[in-house]
């Protein structure tokens, strides 16, 4: 079996592969004063209830955005699971010609997405992934990384609003079913989360528009996406385990090859 782990500045996504299949995912709280015996301990408790058997797990691969975390959760792969987890970073093979300025700038979460969305669905692609930050990643046709747009996410926003506005009350990230409101809950919703979708639209549109790709496809990923496009409206795809996926074509693109 392939464990595979994606970090994020909220939440720790795992995922379990048995070969083809997928098996099945589970969050966690990204603490970083969790210590790597804590961490060891709460995965085997997760896979355990789970009726997963810890040692049928050979391999694993982490993809990282928060650097304070890596030690623990790495030391924690390695002494309870007795594996050597692959690690997401610059010079594996993705399949992806990063055009850019500085690649060492990317995010491991936005490659294993951009390999994912890429090796999936083809190109063009713009790759919406909704975590703490909203970021659009564009792949052409050959491979080739384009451009990515990076805005705050949802729930930043909600609590930014929150936090500078002493009377303003922190509210559910929830689609209102009208614009029109007469109750602070109700307006806070309403413009965070239509605010949100106005963004995501215009910023489509002059994606396809600026880069001349009428036929981009648009595939969505991150818990709050739904919260964007509950009716199939703007999404070409929605794919919820993508950053999974891609984790494990990263794997079996990188791994060596056995004597």
């Amino acid at each position: 079996m392939l464990l595979v782990i994606d970090v994020g500045n909220t939440n720790i996504v795992l995922g379990v592969y048995d070969g083809e299949k997928f098996i099945g995912s589970w969050r966690m709280t990204t603490a970083l004063s969790r210590t790597s015996d804590e961490t060891g301990l709460f995965i085997m408790q997760l896979f355990e209830h789970s009726k997963i058997n810890c040692k049928d797990i050979k391999n694993a691969i982490i993809s990282s955005v928060v650097p304070n975390i890596n030690y623990s959760l790495t030391h924690a792969i390695r002494k309870y699971f007795n594996i050597n987890p692959m690690i997401v970073e610059s010079g594996m093979k993705t399949g992806i010609n990063i055009k850019s300025d500085n690649p060492k700038e990317i995010g491991a979460d936005r490659i294993v997405n951009m390999v994912a969305g890429y090796s999936i669905y083809g190109g063009p692609v713009v790759i919406i992934d909704y975590g703490t930050a909203t970021t659009y990643d564009v792949v052409n046709e050959k491979g080739e990384y384009i451009t990515c747009i990076i805005a705050p996410g949802i729930q930043v926003c909600a609590e930014a609003i929150y936090q500078r506005a002493a009377k303003l009350p922190k509210v559910e990230i929830k689609k209102p079913d009208t614009i029109i409101h007469k109750s602070t809950v109700g307006s806070l919703q309403a413009g965070i989360v239509f605010g949100k979708i106005g963004e995501t639209k215009y910023i489509i549109d002059r994606l396809k528009n600026d880069l001349n790709y009428p036929d981009l496809k648009v595939v969505a990923t991150g818990g709050l996406s739904r919260v964007i496009d509950d009716k199939y409206e703007i999404f070409d795809i929605y794919d919820p385990l993508l950053t999974l996926k891609g984790l494990k074509i990263l794997y079996e693109k990188n791994k060596k090859p056995k004597k």
